[in-house]
C-alpha cells in the first residue's frame, strides 16, 4: 500500500467514523454557531482511575474543530497548530459535551476554538487551533 494513502474512506475516522470498531463515533450537530455533541466515555478510555486519558480529550476537541470545517462548510482541513489547556479532569463515565466554532480566517488558515464540559457547563478542557486549509470535501460544489 502506497504510503498516505487510506484502506478505508472517512466513515472509519477514529473520532467520529461510525464504522470503526474501536473509535469514539462522535455525532456532531449545529447548535447556533458551534458544532456540538455529547458523549459518555466508558474506562477504557481512561488514563488515570475514573479520568479520561488526556490524548482522548485532545481528540475529541481537535475533532470539533476540524469537523466543523469539513461536515458543515466541506472544507478540508489540517491541524497546524492546536494548544489545549486542561482545566478539571474529565470523568469517565458522565456525559460530557463537546463543542467547536471558528473564530478568524487569514489566507488559508482558520482559527477555531473548542471546549469540552460537562452538562452543568464545568469546562474541563478548551482548545485553539490554526487550521490549515487543504481542498474541498470530495464531491461538494
Amino acid at each position: 500500500m502506497e504510503q498516505g494513502k487510506s484502506v478505508r474512506g472517512e466513515e472509519y475516522c477514529f473520532a467520529c467514523g461510525p464504522e470503526n470498531p474501536i473509535g469514539l463515533h462522535l455525532d456532531f450537530h449545529m447548535e447556533g454557531k458551534r458544532f456540538t455533541t455529547r458523549k459518555t466515555l466508558p474506562s477504557e478510555y481512561q488514563g488515570y482511575s475514573g479520568i479520561v486519558h488526556g490524548g482522548i480529550v485532545t481528540t475529541m476537541l481537535d475533532e470539533a474543530m476540524g469537523g466543523y470545517l469539513y461536515h458543515e462548510l466541506g472544507e478540508r482541513a489540517v491541524t497546524a497548530r492546536l494548544d489545549v489547556r486542561y482545566r478539571n479532569p474529565a470523568p469517565v463515565g458522565e456525559e460530557l459535551v463537546i463543542a467547536g466554532w471558528e473564530e478568524s480566517r487569514r489566507g488559508g488558515f482558520v482559527s477555531m476554538k473548542a471546549e469540552l464540559a460537562l452538562t452543568d457547563g464545568t469546562v474541563l478542557a478548551e482548545a485553539a487551533a490554526k487550521m490549515a486549509l487543504v481542498g474541498e470535501k470530495d464531491g461538494m460544489e
